[in-house]
């Protein structure tokens, strides 16, 4: 395997990881999930989004077990940009509690992760 991939790997895995507890949490066990996040009306759209992201995380994890490829690299950094802008546009609008800036701390961080392996990339 070359070098290179390894750090690429390494982030494919972490954010999937992440992005795979964090949405098996309301499936496995809503009432701790609602406790830290807040009350929610409609539960069943909690766990529906529980189980995608589960699912991307277990994308990300697969491409990380394997040679990664553009998609889910593509798939990590779409869901991380599109993760942190929903937190903080519906924390703003007080629709979710401020609790999800902290999620959108971690999006952003992996963002920054994913910008630096690029630039690194792209002056080989």
């Amino acid at each position: 395997m070359h070098h290179a991939r390894i750090p690429t790997r390494i982030l494919l895995a972490l954010e999937g990881f992440y992005f795979a507890i964090t949405g098996v949490w309301p499936l496995v066990h809503l009432p701790s999930f609602l406790a830290v996040t807040g009350p929610k009306y409609d539960l069943w759209l909690v766990q529906t989004v529980g189980a995608l992201l589960l699912l991307i995380g277990t994308v990300m994890l697969l491409g990380a077990a394997r040679r990664p490829s553009v998609e889910a690299i593509a798939l990590a950094v779409g869901a991380a940009v599109l993760m942190a802008v929903i937190d903080i546009v519906f924390v703003g609008e007080h629709t979710i509690p401020p609790i999800y800036l902290l999620d959108a701390a971690a999006e952003i961080i992996l963002l920054i992760a994913w910008t630096v392996l690029g630039i690194l990339h792209l002056r080989r």
